[in-house]
């Protein structure tokens, strides 16, 4: 249930990399400034670009985005540049540098930039077109004049990378739906776009369930239903409106760097100045207790269903069914510190690691064994909306009540309400109201931790 095809998590940074590199370099080519004044302006510049790119979006340029629409990006944002330079030697150097040179600097960045993010878009496009890569395959559900016109659209424009696979009526069958779930699975299609006029609102919720629950990407072509209500994110593929059901906050470029910057500062933290002399002193009490390791690694599904090694303190004495049987009440695999580890949350301390290398967060809906993912993916609507956004060390969630061992369906069902709830609600300060909560559960002790 991967979704493929996605090399905007490679590209943004390496472009992010490139583009800060031509900034910084020709500070070096145009100015004569001693090494710390130079060092400072490119930094100065490197914070201002990264931060103003996020505000004007200039690296939110998707399969369907126009050239104009690039260039309109570009130049804003070029614009607004030019100001903070211009600020910056008006503050810092009083006019005492030759404006002609800033004006030189200013056009070498804007030209080599704007050069290397065409360049980029139209080598993507050209690899598309011409050999078949980096492609979505989509399905359209409904036949009418929209539709038609969406299907001629990917089938006359191979550039943007879309597959189109197969066209659902909804008139001639009335299993239509069965059929299309079944042929999304058996094909693995990545994107389905829907003709709301040609559906019932009950249709468009079961469709909505299924993409939810099977991690696939669901468009609409609009008309005036009631789906209109719910937060919605508008494209256009050509001339044509394309309506995406879900936003979450966290997939904005702002956010996600906001978020990012949090959890690598966190994260970082802790592993100075707490795991860097707990380690040492739990690895002994670890050891002298029972016979293993001292970290224990466990399979766990994380971002995009990805699978990643969850990593805790051992708690449990070493046994063949650790990594696929849930911990339990009065377990007699737990150690003596292990039930201590637990009761305090300290057995999940590790995990800071796993955030630092980008497979966590800080706080998000928390990952479950793979084997569980497996079962509730089949059993529980909307399981896989969790799989959005990256797992967390502490969540809403777990701080709400629903921690530690499932023993009904409604401690799922309810696990995967406020993790629904979280990623749609997503803020900073929702983040920073959970960590605090879980330091006061961590020190009075959680009657669900064992």
């Amino acid at each position: 249930m991967k979704r493929r095809g996605r090399y905007i998590g490679f590209l943004r940074p390496i472009t992010y990399v490139l583009d800060i590199s031509i900034v910084s370099l020709l500070a070096f080519f145009w100015f004569e400034l001693n090494l710390n004044e130079l060092l400072f302006f490119t930094v100065f510049n490197a914070l201002a670009w990264i931060i103003l790119s996020l505000k004007t979006r200039f690296y939110e340029v998707y399969r369907f985005t126009k050239v104009t629409k690039i260039l309109s990006q570009s130049f804003e944002h070029f614009a607004l540049f030019t100001l903070i330079v211009f600020f910056y030697f008006s503050l810092y150097q009083g006019f005492e540098t030759d404006v002609t040179k800033v004006f030189y600097y200013l056009l070498s960045i804007f030209g080599g930039i704007l050069a290397l993010k065409l360049s980029i878009t139209f080598l993507l496009k050209r690899y598309r077109k011409f050999y078949g890569g980096n492609f979505r395959t989509t399905i359209i559900v409904g036949d009418n004049l929209r539709t038609q016109q969406l299907k001629a659209f990917f089938e006359e424009n191979p550039e943007f990378g879309y597959k189109f696979s197969k066209m659902f009526s909804t008139k001639k069958n009335k299993d239509f739906l069965e059929e299309c779930f079944q042929y999304v699975l058996d094909e693995n299609i990545d994107e389905i776009y829907c003709s709301m006029a040609a559906l019932t609102q009950k249709q468009i919720n079961k469709i909505v369930d299924f993409a939810d629950n099977n991690l696939r990407v669901l468009k609409f072509l609009p008309d005036t239903k009631d789906i209109y209500a719910k937060q919605l994110k508008i494209d256009y593929y050509g001339y044509l409106p394309i309506l995406s059901l879900r936003q979450i906050p966290i997939e904005e470029p702002f956010n996600q760097f906001l978020k990012r910057t949090f959890d690598i500062i966190f994260s970082s933290l802790v592993i100075i100045f707490i795991l860097s002399w707990l380690t040492p002193v739990l690895a002994i009490l670890i050891k002298l207790e029972s016979p293993g390791p001292v970290f224990f690694k466990q399979p766990r599904n994380g971002i995009n269903f990805k699978e990643f090694n969850c990593f805790k303190y051992r708690s449990m004495t070493i046994e063949g069914t650790s990594h696929v049987v849930h911990t339990r009440k009065n377990d007699n695999r737990v150690t003596r510190l292990g039930k201590f580890l637990r009761q305090s949350s300290l057995d999940e301390l590790p995990q800071f690691f796993n955030v630092l290398i980008g497979e966590m967060s800080v706080v998000g809906p928390r990952p479950h064994m793979t084997y569980q993912t497996e079962l509730f993916a089949e059993k529980i609507d909307k399981f896989m909306v969790r799989h959005f956004v990256k797992p967390g060390i502490t969540g809403l969630a777990q701080v709400s009540g629903y921690r530690g061992e499932i023993e009904t369906d409604k401690d799922i069902i309810n696990r995967v309400k406020y993790d629904i709830f979280y990623l749609e609600n997503w803020s900073i300060f929702l983040d920073i109201r959970i960590i605090f909560i879980t330091i006061i559960s961590a020190f009075k002790g959680d009657k669900k931790a064992y």
